[in-house]
């Protein structure tokens, strides 16, 4: 497996918290092509955020948020910038909190495309095929360490996970959108966004420009 060349200096600046109060959907989009940065004891890792899903805080069933706070939920409400991580069938999802302080709306991170640290990816998932480390949600946050502990992780502080800026931003054309994957209510909303033709991609890669 080839990693790509080292980019320490922009990997070790976190976004700031202006940048996730904001609108959920405007987060989503702005996510694609940015860093996501992990420091554990078994290794560095990073890659390029390349799809997300948004999840609104008022009229989205398919949101945790949607019945109101309770134990499991409760990192939503709590602020932007905040990781909400959540289990299903034992496995571990990434959110990204966004806008003010109890609006409860959050940033599902679908997929990334590996930058460095392949070889602790490869051996945290168990397998050496690059195109599966970390397509998916749930193969993301076992390629990338994140469990349940870090559920209400402030990701603006830069300590052993965050998220870091890119070169350059995607053009509007190289971004895709579609309904979220999975959803079984609110399928009509179409809250995934993605980088189009991105082999890392976990869903369809060929939908309508957003």
């Amino acid at each position: 497996m080839r990693e790509s060349p080292a980019r320490h200096d922009l990997f070790r600046l976190p976004l700031p918290r202006e940048f996730f109060d904001r609108s959920v959907v405007e987060v989503a989009r702005d996510l694609l092509g940015r860093i996501l940065v992990r420091v554990a004891d078994d290794g560095i890792c990073a890659g390029r955020i390349v799809e997300t899903e948004a999840y609104l805080s008022r009229n989205d069933s398919a949101s945790h948020s949607f019945r109101g706070p309770n134990r499991k939920n409760a990192t939503m409400f709590l602020g932007p910038g905040l990781l909400y991580v959540y289990t299903i069938h034992a496995r571990c999802c990434m959110n990204v909190v966004t806008e003010p302080e109890g609006v409860a709306s959050a940033v599902l991170i679908r997929a990334v495309e590996p930058l460095e640290g392949l070889e602790a990816m490869a051996r945290r998932r168990g397998t050496t095929k690059v195109l599966d480390l970390a397509r998916g949600p749930a193969r993301l946050c076992e390629a990338f360490a994140v469990h349940r502990q870090f559920d209400g992780w402030d990701l603006t502080r830069g300590e052993q996970i965050w998220i870091a800026a890119c070169d350059t931003d995607p053009e509007p054309k190289d971004v895709g959108m579609s309904s979220r994957i999975g959803v079984t209510s609110a399928g009509d909303l179409k809250l995934r966004f993605f980088l189009k033709g991105n082999r890392f991609v976990s869903g369809p890669r060929r939908l309508s420009a957003g």
